[in-house]
């Protein structure tokens, strides 16, 4: 017969494990077979007043916004008003990248599959000032470092480019075109864009981050509302359930059809590939698909997206073909925590052994961390000590400026 698959002791683990990961809180809900089976908060949301996270506590899920922004256009596409592969400029006809070819080819399917021949480029939208129609006009500036659909680079700014597109083709903004066609329809009515706009909720998390001597601090919150498609949205687990079970109910919310199945599997099939080595036996190659990585879990088909931002680490992820899934939301900086946490669910929900992910993704940061002090003890920075400029700092004060 079928091993019995339970989460029991599932919350001695989670309790253990924040304390070993310094996570201050996490909220964590559960569906299988089209049933939350677990929705729960663990934890505190704000340490210094001892206000624990639950279900409804709001936490930035930062890039897990992406395939927000690939859903919306998607809901269009259904809709007869946009096609994944006509050029972006047959819809806004100012698009101009710096590689002509690029800027003329470019597709949706493009911008939200990272293939647009771009690196990151961030440094143009974190702690930028400009609005998003700025960023959006100066993307022809950006110089590309691969051939266009040739690589598989992550890049926050094609995504804010398919939101402004989703935004231009229903005549509104971004934002409330999510809203209304996918927050309407799914019932998350306490998601939003913004952490200036979370602030103002009776529950939500503050941001936190280790220090250099792993002490878990309070840090400031960052609004990125201007690169808000690629990672603005925030949410608490009751709403994000719902959209987890979007995805896995081919479409549907309840009896209404919110995305239609054919949108729905494009986002979860591999559209580019990602090389890598592969570390662990139990995961496989991982490819990416529309706004959701694609790769497999001790043989089980696995699509998910993570979410860092300042001060929060989130994680959407599901089996479809089990039927099951999970949103962990985390209110500490770039932490492993909810990756971890999930495949210890995994491990539970299909009746297998417990692998040891917190020893495994421990031993995993020693090392890095090793072979960074190893680094820094060869001199591998490249500074050259004992010189100074050619001229007096002085001489270089002026007003410069890079389109």
């Amino acid at each position: 017969g079928k091993k019995k698959t339970n989460l029991d002791g599932l919350d001695a683990f989670i309790v253990q494990e924040l304390k070993n990961w310094k996570v201050p809180g996490v909220a964590i809900a559960v569906v299988q077979d089209g049933k939350v089976i677990l929705s729960k908060g663990y934890g505190l949301r704000d340490v210094k007043n001892n206000k624990p996270v639950t279900p409804k506590t709001l936490f930035a899920i930062g890039s897990a916004t992406k395939s927000f922004t690939v859903a919306t256009l998607g809901v269009l596409v259904g809709q007869g008003k946009l096609d994944w592969d006509k050029p972006v400029r047959e819809y806004l006809p100012d698009f101009r990248l710096y590689d002509q070819v690029a800027g003329e080819h470019m597709t949706p399917r493009d911008l939200v599959t990272h293939r647009s021949g771009l690196p990151r480029h961030d440094v143009m939208w974190y702690n930028s000032t400009l609005s998003r129609k700025e960023l959006y006009q100066r993307l022809r500036y950006l110089e590309p470092n691969k051939d266009f659909r040739s690589t598989f680079q992550y890049q926050n700014l094609m995504f804010m480019t398919a939101g402004y597109l989703a935004g231009e083709i229903s005549g509104s903004t971004w934002e409330e075109s999510v809203r209304k066609n996918l927050f309407a329809s799914l019932g998350m009515m306490s998601s939003n864009f913004s952490v200036i706009e979370s602030q103002k909720a009776a529950d939500f998390a503050l941001p936190y981050e280790k220090d250099e001597k792993e002490e878990v601090k309070e840090i400031a919150f960052r609004p990125i509302d201007e690169v808000g498609p690629a990672g603005s949205i925030n949410s608490n687990v009751e709403d994000m359930i719902q959209y987890v079970l979007l995805h896995l109910n081919k479409g549907k919310h309840e009896e209404t059809q919110v995305l239609t199945e054919i949108d729905v599997a494009e986002m979860q099939t591999p559209q580019m590939v990602i090389p890598g080595i592969l570390r662990y036996p139990e995961i496989g190659h991982t490819q990416y698909g529309m706004g959701f990585f694609i790769t497999n879990y001790r043989g089980h088909k696995l699509v998910h997206h993570g979410g860092n931002i300042d001060g929060f680490s989130a994680f959407v992820t599901f089996m479809p073909q089990d039927n099951i899934g999970m949103v962990i939301l985390t209110n500490l900086d770039g932490t492993p925590f909810p990756s971890m946490l999930s495949y210890n669910v995994y491990d539970r929900l299909l009746g297998m052994d417990e692998i040891p992910w917190s020893a495994r993704f421990k031993e995993r940061q020693a090392k890095d961390k090793a072979a960074e002090e190893d680094a820094k003890k060869q001199g591998l920075s490249p500074r050259k000590l004992g010189t100074k400029p050619s001229h007096d700092l002085k001489d270089y004060v002026g007003e410069y400026e890079n389109p």
